[in-house]
């Protein structure tokens, strides 16, 4: 009799069923993947220089192309339902859904999703940050063991440069937004090296998430640099709205462009404001503004505003801590269903 399923496989396979917001996999993208593999391998075993398992791994490609040519392709081998999404993109040649692995290979998952998760983690910057008067603090909460949440800073170069800061989210849940907030985290540490322009880096950004995933896929995202004397410029590629904490109120904008990959040409305006000493700029993703209570009430922009706008003035860290605690209270009791990042860019006195 099979074990009864770990707290990660269980995971895995609710991240699976709640990937509401998944594109659907294409033919063409995943044909377009086997094929690929299938020259590298039968180049590699032509010129002698492939181990001995390529030949295996080069009959099952053959098999899941003819399983597409048939219409057969991405359905289970025992219940014949369909193959999770997500699971099929990080592995073109699954054959069996999660309900029919066995306990070795659910293992297997088991150990594969942990160490995704150390990784992911290990991306992460410091939870708080300072640089000359500004201060960074941050809240992560992922919704399953992997996150398709994005959150960087980066450092500036010299004494006069500009602190990064990014955040970002993945249309998707699970594994499959795991890889691609690991490609944005990786395409925007290279970008923001080159010292372009926000809205050039953004335009080159949008080419390459545009070309680097298959259709659908796209991501919203706020990359924004802190300067001197209060100064920050930011674009926001359909995300949703920052809040400006002042003295006198709070001030909402809007995206100044449409998600990365969303479309294969973009126009990204930048936004510029300043911050007085004790300002704030909050941005978070919509796993926090979507929140709901056991009513089925929607937390809101507006919930996350009225709490952030109690605490103007505060450091980052207290801020960010009372508008944390303010949506889990109103969404005590019901399980979190995506995840949920939260940021404070903090001008000090």
């Amino acid at each position: 009799m099979p074990e009864p399923d770990s707290a990660a496989t269980k995971t895995a396979r609710i991240s699976s069923m709640e990937a509401n917001h998944m594109p659907e996999v294409t033919d063409t993208y995943l044909r377009r993947q086997l094929e690929n593999r299938r020259d590298t391998l039968k180049a590699a075993i032509t010129s002698g220089a492939a181990p001995a398992p390529c030949r295996q791994i080069l009959q099952e490609v053959d098999s899941a192309i003819d399983r597409m040519d048939r219409g057969t392709y991405g359905i289970c081998d025992v219940c014949h339902d369909p193959v999770e999404q997500e699971r099929l993109i990080a592995d073109p040649l699954v054959r069996l859904c999660l309900d029919h692995l066995s306990v070795e290979e659910q293992r297997a998952l088991e150990r594969d999703l942990e160490l995704a998760s150390q990784i992911q983690r290990g991306l992460l910057p410091h939870k708080s940050a300072r640089v000359g008067d500004w201060r960074v603090h941050y809240h992560y909460k992922p919704a399953g063991l992997v996150s398709g949440d994005y959150c960087d800073l980066i450092w500036p170069a010299g004494e006069d440069g500009r602190l990064v800061f990014l955040l970002g989210d993945v249309a998707g849940k699970g594994v499959a937004a795991s890889l691609l907030m690991t490609h944005l985290h990786a395409m925007f540490r290279s970008l923001v090296g080159a010292g372009l322009e926000l809205d050039k880096l953004f335009d080159v950004a949008n080419r390459v998430f545009r070309e680097s995933t298959f259709a659908g896929q796209y991501a919203t995202l706020v990359c924004g640099r802190a300067g001197n004397s209060g100064e920050l410029e930011f674009v926001s590629a359909g995300h949703p709205p920052a809040l400006h904490l002042t003295q006198d109120g709070v001030q909402e904008f809007a995206a100044t462009g449409l998600p990365l990959g969303m479309f294969s040409k973009g126009s990204y305006a930048v936004r510029r404001i300043r911050l007085d000493p004790g300002d704030s700029l909050v941005i978070f993703t919509d796993g926090i503004s979507e929140a709901r209570n056991a009513a089925g009430v929607e937390y809101g922009v507006n919930g996350l505003r009225c709490a952030a706008e109690k605490k103007r003035g505060s450091l980052p860290e207290e801020l960010i801590a009372a508008c944390v605690e303010d949506y889990q209270t109103f969404a005590s009791g019901v399980r979190q269903s995506d995840d949920q990042t939260l940021m404070a860019v903090h001008r000090a006195n």
